[in-house]
């Protein structure tokens, strides 16, 4: 199950040399993380309020493997690795073209209020299982 979304850098994803500042690769797999949650049809923000979860990142894994510079478009992928009961493995990428640009393992864990891992919800578990 493949995910993507495509974006635009601007002026302010840059550094002084004209590239992407590399903790902005960090915001762009984000975005492409939460498009594929809410593209899957979970509401993170009524999870929150209903239920009172919330994921979090546990751990990255990252490789800068090539600059994206100013205007370039990109295109950012999300894979699922792995599905634990209460958490996630993904892998992430930044492409321009075809060409991967960076590249992530990211898990992310499934919170309740007090910061505590939780079973992942059923309805995201039923959704990732077909």
């Amino acid at each position: 199950m493949s995910h993507r979304i495509r974006l635009r850098v601007y002026y302010e994803d840059t550094d002084l040399a004209g590239i992407v500042y590399y903790a902005n690769y960090l915001k762009f797999i984000e975005r492409g993380r939460s498009d594929w949650l809410r593209d899957l049809g979970l509401d993170q923000r009524a999870l929150k309020e209903d239920r009172g979860l919330v994921f979090a990142v546990r751990r990255v894994e990252a490789d800068y493997l090539s600059p994206a510079r100013f205007d370039d478009v990109l295109e950012i992928t999300t894979a699922l690795t792995e599905m634990r009961p209460a958490r996630l493995v993904l892998t992430q990428e930044v492409l321009r073209d075809d060409l991967v640009l960076f590249r992530a393992i990211v898990t992310i864990a499934c919170l309740d209020a007090s910061g505590r891992a939780v079973r992942l919800p059923d309805a995201l578990c039923s959704v990732l299982a077909a």
